[in-house]
Parts: structure tokens; C-alpha cells; sequence
């Protein structure tokens, strides 16, 4: 069943992220392994992002502080880098989520377990 579920994964995956395929898929314990490798595994399988294409250290601090309701600007000037450069990373963390806005993207990265155990604050009209 889980091979077949990673060729299904792999086919869907083009079409952007698969977050049901890949809990699925978690819960299949590796063959070979004993109980204990089988727990680190998943422990492991969890931290591993849920996206085809995963974010970059980059675009996840521009995430986490989209989350926190930071305008372009803020997020600039916090981590000292060009508006441009912002506005390209929210650009790409917004088709690599396949959303259209900030609160989508928050909301689609917190059903992920994208952020941080923060409370987020995103304004709609962001």
C-alpha cells in the first residue's frame, strides 16, 4: 500500500502539495526498522515539510513573521533585506503553498505545522 501511495504522491505532487498523501504515507512504518529506529522515524518524518517544493530557511522566517502581521516593510528592515527581496520570497512561499494572500499562506502553513507554536496575527486586508 505505501508503495503504491508514493507513486500516487510523486504523480500529484506536480500539481502542488499533497498534505493528506503525505500523513498517510507517514504512518507507514519503515519495514527494516525495530521499534525504537521506527519512533525516531517519525519523529523525524514530522519535522520534514509537507510541500513538494519545501520552503527555504529564507521564505520560513518571511513566513513566520507574515504570520505575526508584519507588512513587507517590517519583515525588510527585521531581517535586513531589499522590499524587493521580500516581496519575491512572499511571492514564492505563496505558489509553493498554492494560495493567493497572507492569510491563506498562514493558514495553510499553521494546517501544515509550517510555524512556530506562536499566536499569529495576520490582517485580512494584508
Amino acid at each position: 500500500m505505501a508503495a503504491l501511495l508514493t507513486k500516487l504522491r510523486k504523480v500529484r505532487c506536480q500539481d502542488g502539495p499533497t498534505p493528506y498523501l503525505d500523513r498517510v504515507l507517514a504512518a507507514f512504518p519503515k519495514l527494516s526498522q525495530t521499534p525504537a529506529s521506527q519512533a525516531k522515524s517519525m519523529a523525524k518524518q514530522a519535522l520534514v515539510q509537507p510541500l513538494c517544493e519545501p520552503l527555504s530557511e529564507r521564505e520560513r522566517q518571511v513566513l513566520q513573521l507574515l504570520s505575526q502581521g508584519r507588512s513587507n516593510q517590517q519583515i525588510a528592515q527585521e531581517l535586513v533585506i531589499a522590499l524587493d527581496t521580500v516581496k519575491r520570497h512572499v511571492s514564492h512561499i505563496f505558489a509553493k503553498l498554492g494560495v493567493t494572500n497572507r492569510l491563506q499562506a498562514v493558514k495553510q502553513a499553521h494546517d501544515l505545522g509550517l510555524l512556530d507554536e506562536q499566536v499569529q496575527h495576520v490582517k485580512e486586508n494584508d
